[in-house]
């Protein structure tokens, strides 16, 4: 048997026919011999890195160990609903609570039910600005795999004052001023009596 060479049109034919099919052992096809080789490859555009010196700060990655946000972020995203003045005077402390519930060492199950029963006894009464420290909680995250939050009665109390029964009779919750808890106890601003 003697082998023949193919034309030139012969070989075009068989390069169109060979890079449409697929091998059936699937290992990758020898390149042509007759085409001639790309060298080059598409590329991404790099993004410019800016510039970083001793003493710069590097910007934050996203969320912190924390599961949840922060609670000044937590408390001063909601509206201001009362008034601006007094808000102002709450705020540097000025405004005395009248009265105070101290949740510290108390578990949620014992926390919620008191803190109900203080906001609406005190609404009751006619009080405007309240006190709930609930402390400040630990001061260093778990180092295992879960991540724990910081101070669970931090966190937990300002949903309880955002849900019923209590946002009907809550005006404003606000960090205290640090002469009355500082971040370990929050003002709750209640509506007026009817």
């Amino acid at each position: 048997m003697t082998r023949r060479r193919l034309s030139s049109e012969d070989r075009e034919v068989w390069a169109r026919y060979s890079r449409t099919t697929e091998p059936l052992d699937h290992r990758p096809r020898a390149p042509d011999p007759h085409q001639p080789v790309d060298d080059s490859f598409p590329t991404r555009p790099i993004a410019p890195i800016r510039p970083f010196s001793l003493g710069d700060k590097a910007k934050p990655h996203g969320l912190s160990h924390s599961l949840a946000p922060s609670i000044r972020e937590e408390v001063a995203g909601h509206p201001l609903r009362m008034d601006a003045k007094a808000h102002k005077r709450m705020r540097s402390g000025k405004l005395r609570p009248e009265g105070k519930l101290d949740l510290h060492g108390m578990t949620l199950d014992r926390a919620h039910p008191a803190l109900i029963r203080f906001v609406l006894d005190g609404h009751a009464q006619g009080k405007r600005l309240l006190l709930i420290v609930t402390g400040k909680g630990k001061s260093k995250p778990s180092v295992g795999p879960m991540p724990n939050r910081l101070g669970v009665l931090k966190h937990q109390v300002p949903q309880w004052l955002r849900m019923p029964p209590l946002s009907n009779v809550v005006l404003q919750i606000d960090e205290a001023h640090r002469s009355h808890g500082g971040s370990g106890a929050y003002y709750v601003y209640l509506r007026r009596t009817r």
